[in-house]
């Protein structure tokens, strides 16, 4: 919601039912703006409210007092809301602009003229068929440009409308539902009820949006009122408007419905890596198109280049070969867009500068070759085929068809003739990059979704004044499984499934706050161990504030769940050995190695645990077993070699090293290590050229020898006979250059 400060202050004391200090706070704040409006209203809630009091202090009993309450706080949050939103719309000449427009115009915007005229438009249109055809291309094209100026005023009009009341959300909400008027304009006002309730939580609209998810039987209008009600919800409201949580509970009690909410909070955040996957496509798959081709693009259009005969004579397999990778190249970008990239937002995002989306309402009204914006080009013979082909075939959004049919019109003449030609006489079909997509395909509720998702992208990223609005692809906000409104539904046993998809999409932290949305109730042994691999993962000093437990607690919460669960038991072990409690890590690992005794990774687990322990002859006695058993195991090698120098056995570990610093591609740890088992043996000269070898291998990384020297390692070199002094000489000796 637009607010300043004094908005906020007092949003926050409706949310506390502090109701006397924010009807003051209000009322200051309307004197200040001169809101003459506002305060009419104000003083009728304040009388209402002071009645209410009055009542209470003189001892009446009032079995609605509650209840009267609740109404009073939910009538100050609307004046406040309205307050709000014309004190932004004073601030910003595109606000104002945009709200007195329609309203400025001779159209009657009751809601009964408004469906009325609505519904004359379909009738129109069926009308048509019966007129001559002289008559219905003229007459057809006056249809739709008037009902157009209607739609792009009737769009401002909901937009910018301030809170709804009961009546108006009913009205407004038959509109949407009725089978008498254009699913297309459905559509369309659907999109800005959304964008109003998304920048000032509006309630009714909220509950016209979830009534006509619920009801509509047109997919394209139920799944915009999905988008649309999920984007609106604002789960600090719930205290002011409990009913909200009641509903979207109710909703949730759907498993299709939590399908869908767990696609569509999976759709969005494919829409955020829209300009990753745009760098991939650029840098990996758009070289091996270009190469695998004839064409040539140059400032007079696309030409094909003469086929190089010498080429063909030194190099006969090239072609062959360009072809395959371009195909290869092909299937990437069909790969992507099948799992839900946005693989067209780079193209398309260079050609919304076009006049048409000036107008706000064009970035969401479903394409159609009868909109006066585009009709012309539509309508065309040139090139009539490639276009209608291209259309059909290609998964576009919306407001990407719209961009290609007026970037089609600006490059028709400079196409090859020769394949426009073979195109128009069907001797070649075109394929948009990404593949075809079938039908039936593009009727699935998942995929009409993901393209109304990239026309709210594309706006919400390339609208010119998209900053007035709110963006509901912010990061932190797009994660709509951590609103408190789907805490304690039937969602939450989704909440894991979402959180692995935001873990395997790198966004950690996300997928910590999903986590933490899961009620006690609902936590059960799935829920600790991936709760425990992410804490796991994410080992960093961030995290620790934003989680409330720690991987040894989350293991041990599922082992108590399932006591034979191995996956929580390995988790437990690895999550005690990496907060350095040895001990506790070494029995979880011999418990696993009662499960399965000749587990290799447990077997070498066990035996780093031993050493750290400083228990090394039990830790060589494994250690050999596996080195005997895997002697090319260069991690069982590592391991080996470092027991062995710890246990003061250096000439037997040095053997070792100079094997693993013999391989192609030697650790930098080892050069560490062997500098020690070097030093550590009196070979002095020898440990000096090792360890300056690993200071080399650092690079650029922060590294600090006196760090490791001084502190890191300074109780293990001590340890093995070498002096504070020896331990300053060393760090002269590898700070001099020689």
């Amino acid at each position: 919601m637009w607010r300043n400060n004094q908005f906020n202050e007092i949003v926050s004391l409706l949310h506390h039912h502090r109701m006397g200090s924010a009807i003051e706070l209000l009322e200051n704040l309307l004197l200040t703006n001169q809101n003459q409006e506002g305060m009419e209203q104000l003083a009728q809630l304040k009388s209402d409210y002071m009645l209410m009091t009055d009542y209470w202090r003189k001892g009446f009993p009032d079995a609605e007092r509650e209840h009267l309450f609740t109404l009073l706080l939910q009538r100050l949050y609307v004046e406040t809301a309205n307050a709000a939103i014309r004190h932004h719309y004073r601030g910003s000449s595109f606000l104002q602009s945009s709200y007195q427009r329609p309203r400025q115009s001779p159209q009657d915007w009751s809601v009964s003229v408004v469906r009325h005229q609505l519904e004359d438009y379909v009738s129109s249109i069926a009308m048509l068929s019966l007129e001559p055809e002289h008559v219905r291309q003229q007459k057809g094209e006056r249809i739709y440009q008037d009902h157009q100026q209607l739609m792009v005023n009737l769009f401002d009009y909901i937009w910018t409308s301030k809170q709804w009341n009961e009546a108006q959300a009913s009205s407004f909400e038959e509109i949407l539902l009725a089978p008498t008027i254009d699913v297309q304009d459905q559509q369309l006002l659907v999109s800005a009820v959304t964008l109003s309730a998304m920048n000032a939580f509006d309630y009714h609209k909220f509950c016209v949006l979830l009534r006509v998810y619920q009801q509509a039987t047109n997919q394209y209008v139920r799944q915009r009122a999905l988008v649309g009600w999920v984007m609106a919800a604002d789960g600090s409201m719930v205290r002011l408007y409990p009913k909200m949580a009641e509903m979207v509970a109710e909703l949730c009690k759907d498993e299709g419905v939590c399908k869908e909410l767990v696609e569509l909070q999976m759709q969005l955040y494919f829409c955020l890596n829209a300009e990753d996957d745009t760098e991939k496509i650029k840098n990996e798959i758009i070289p091996d198109l270009i190469k695998g081709n004839n064409l040539k693009i140059t400032r007079q259009g696309i030409i094909e280049q003469e086929e190089d005969t010498l080429e063909d004579i030194l190099h006969p397999d090239a072609a062959e070969r360009n072809m395959e990778q371009m195909e290869k190249s092909m299937h990437k970008m069909m790969d992507m867009q099948r799992q839900g990239s946005d693989i067209y937002f780079a193209g398309f995002s260079q050609m919304k500068r076009f006049p048409f989306f000036n107008n706000i309402s064009n970035w969401f009204v479903p394409f159609n070759p009868h909109h006066p914006g585009i009709s012309h080009v539509w309508q065309q013979r040139k090139g009539h085929k490639f276009l209608h082909t291209i259309m059909r075939l290609g998964a576009f959004c919306d407001s990407d068809k719209y961009s290609f049919v007026l970037a089609f019109n600006q490059v028709l003449d400079r196409l090859p003739a020769q394949m426009l030609q073979m195109i128009e006489q069907g001797e070649a079909v075109p394929m948009p990059v990404g593949g075809e997509v079938e039908l039936e395909e593009q009727r699935q509720p998942a995929f009409i979704r993901r393209l109304y998702l990239q026309n709210l992208y594309r706006f919400s990223r390339l609208y010119s004044y998209r900053n007035e609005f709110a963006n509901p692809f912010d990061e932190h906000t797009v994660a709509f499984f951590t609103n408190p409104l789907f805490q304690g539904t039937a969602l939450e046993s989704n909440m894991a499934e979402v959180a692995q998809f935001l873990m395997k999409h790198h966004r950690e932290k996300t997928a910590m706050r999903v986590l933490h949305s899961v009620s006690d109730e609902q936590r059960d042994a799935n829920f600790y161990l991936l709760m425990g691999h992410l804490l796991m993962r994410m080992q960093s000093p961030d995290i620790a504030e934003l989680s409330k437990i720690t991987a040894v607690e989350c293991y041990r919460s599922a082992l108590k769940l399932e006591p034979t669960n191995h996956r929580a038991l390995t988790g437990l072990a690895r999550a005690y050995f990496a907060v350095g409690d040895y001990q506790q890590a070494f029995d979880a690992f011999s418990e696993l190695l009662g499960q399965t005794p000749d587990h290799h990774g447990i077997q070498l687990n066990a035996a780093v645990c031993l050493a750290n322990l400083k228990r090394y002859e039990e830790s060589l006695k494994l250690l050999y077993k596996l080195n005997y058993l895997s002697p090319d195991d260069w991690q069982v090698m590592r391991v080996l070699a470092w027991a062995l120098m710890a246990d003061g056995k250096y000439e037997q570990a040095a053997k070792f090293y100079v094997r693993l610093l013999a391989l192609e591609q030697p650790s930098s740890s080892d050069m560490l290590n062997y500098g020690y088992c070097l030093w550590f043996s009196g070979r002095i000269d020898e440990a000096v050229v090792m360890l300056r070898r690993f200071i080399a291998s650092q690079g650029e990384a922060s590294f600090s020898i006196e760090q490791e020297l001084l502190k890191t390692e300074h109780d293990f070199i001590l340890e093995h006979g070498i002096s504070e002094t020896e331990i300053l000489l060393m760090l002269d000796c590898l700070s001099r250059t020689e």
